[in-house]
């Protein structure tokens, strides 16, 4: 890809960029954006800002020139987007469909593995008896097993009850998989209605959970590889 990035490339008013700092287009340093720009085009996978600043001049505005590079990539083919709190160039959305491929299907996950991908994300952290208790059902240990091997969910610590069961949680994969920054972006009550997953009036007891990606009251962190599921 034969592309210079070049200060004649963004606006020629005195917009504001955001990011860490409001910083004027006219404060960038062209060799740190052209440095970021090719850092990330380059990076297999999505890059957090403390690898990124170990990666720059020590005068770098990371900040501001993240949000540079995002204004500036955001009517193109490709969009600098935050995943898992993270940095990657991805394709815009609406022109994935011209990089579709047919390929053999694939193992679909189990509509118990679904059900329970559902619960770990939008309940985290949860035991394996809190997923059996909310669904209702027995919980295979294969189940979860899958959604390990998937690389969507992760064992994140335990509980501080008897038996000291472990908890689960999503993984920055699944934040990759489904393009969201983090869970907290996971959609919520009115956007599980307009796609057509809830009723258009669900029972007035029914809650859309709120996740949590850090440490509960009641959670220490996982440590060892023998556990209890």
């Amino acid at each position: 890809m034969n592309h210079v990035l070049r200060l004649a490339d963004f606006p020629t008013d005195a917009e504001i960029i955001p990011g860490e700092q409001a910083t004027l287009l006219s404060d960038f340093n062209p060799e740190h954006l052209r440095m970021v720009e090719a850092i990330l085009f380059a990076a297999a996978e999505p890059l957090g800002e403390e690898v990124l600043s170990h990666l720059l001049p020590n005068n770098a505005n990371l900040g501001g020139l993240l949000g540079a590079l995002q204004h500036l990539y955001e009517r193109r083919g490709v969009n600098l987007v935050q995943v898992g709190g993270k940095w990657q160039f991805r394709t815009a959305s609406d022109l994935a469909f011209l990089l579709r491929k047919e390929q053999p299907e694939q193992k679909r996950l189990s509509r118990a593995a679904l059900e329970t991908l559902a619960i770990v994300a939008y309940h985290q952290p949860v035991t394996r008896a809190d997923i059996e208790d909310i669904r209702g059902v027995a919980v295979s240990k294969g189940t979860i097993d899958a959604l390990m091997e998937v690389g969507w969910v992760k064992i994140r610590g335990r509980k501080r009850t008897p038996g000291r069961p472990v908890t689960y949680g999503t993984t920055d994969s699944f934040l990759v998989q489904f393009g969201l920054e983090s869970v907290g972006h996971l959609p919520g009550m009115e956007e599980l209605k307009a796609a057509g997953f809830l009723e258009s009036i669900p029972p007035a007891t029914l809650e859309v959970p709120t996740p949590r990606e850090d440490l509960a009251a009641d959670e220490d962190p996982y440590e060892g590889l023998e556990f209890t599921s």
